[in-house]
């Protein structure tokens, strides 16, 4: 059995965590993303991110839509699974984090040959306080 090994591994009841594998983002855009919300609180990450993905706020000039719609719909998982576990949602703390996933090349074609397309991995772990 394949066991995913975390960055923050809590010894705590009140925790819920999301895996995103294999998500076709920037690693770069979600490493700075991950920087943004963590140790924020659930609604201020997603607010944050729901700001960016309608371009109402950037971040030094740059909107990271793809990332933060993909980071969101981590958290709003993340959040289901917390009010199945019975936690509040307003009590919960973010802590993110991205790392370099595996590439792939793409199909064979004539001009679009031996190019690899990057992909990143997202963790979420979200503790109650």
């Amino acid at each position: 059995m394949f066991m995913l090994k975390y960055a923050l591994n809590p010894l705590k009841k009140n925790t819920v965590k999301v895996y995103g594998s294999g998500l076709r983002i920037s690693g770069k855009d979600s490493k700075i993303l991950c920087s943004k919300i963590a140790g924020k609180s659930l609604p201020k990450a997603k607010a944050l991110l729901e700001r960016l993905l309608s371009e109402e706020q950037n971040i030094d000039g740059k909107h990271y839509t793809k990332a933060s719609g993909e980071i969101l719909e981590l958290l709003k998982s993340g959040e289901n699974n917390a009010e199945f576990k019975g936690l509040d949602a307003e009590r919960l703390i973010v802590n993110v984090s991205a790392h370099k996933g595996f590439r792939f090349m793409r199909p064979r074609r004539f001009k679009m040959r031996r190019q690899q397309r990057k992909v990143t991995n997202i963790q979420v772990v979200l503790q109650q306080k």
